[in-house]
């Protein structure tokens, strides 16, 4: 599942995915996804890896990318609340970690690490050691 970062491309030139026209009736959030898909991963935020990500789009290329931040900063913050990208990391299918043992590894460590979590996050944290 790891593969070399070309942080200059999109997903959908990585993926060579080219997704559909939206409809109409798109959603925020698919026209987000859709949108952020265009845009070089390298220019990527935390809060647009935590929206991929948590929408399982473009993993094998955004899960190392959302280590580096979390390496540095477990905590790190999108839109949503302080750890929201570890919570969207986390909470990817356990098969995720499997394909990517080295990945999962990582994670291992990082997580090992935090003390003091909000509930909620502990309780993704202990998941995510157990499975």
């Amino acid at each position: 599942m790891t593969r070399p970062l070309n942080r200059d491309r999109s997903l959908e030139e990585l993926e060579r995915d080219r997704w559909p026209a939206l409809s109409a009736d798109a959603t925020r959030l698919v026209a987000t996804a859709h949108a952020l898909r265009l845009r070089p991963i390298g220019e990527l935020t935390v809060e647009d890896m935590r929206l991929l990500i948590g929408q399982d789009i473009g993993l094998p290329y955004l899960l190392p990318l959302a280590l580096e931040v979390l390496r540095d900063s477990p905590m790190a913050e999108g839109d949503m609340y302080e750890g929201d990208l570890l919570s969207a990391v986390l909470t990817r299918n356990p098969a995720v970690w499997t394909e990517s043992s080295v990945l999962g590894r990582e994670l291992r460590v990082i997580v090992a690490e935090l003390t003091d979590l909000p509930p909620d996050l502990q309780q993704k944290v202990e998941r995510f050691m157990t499975s």
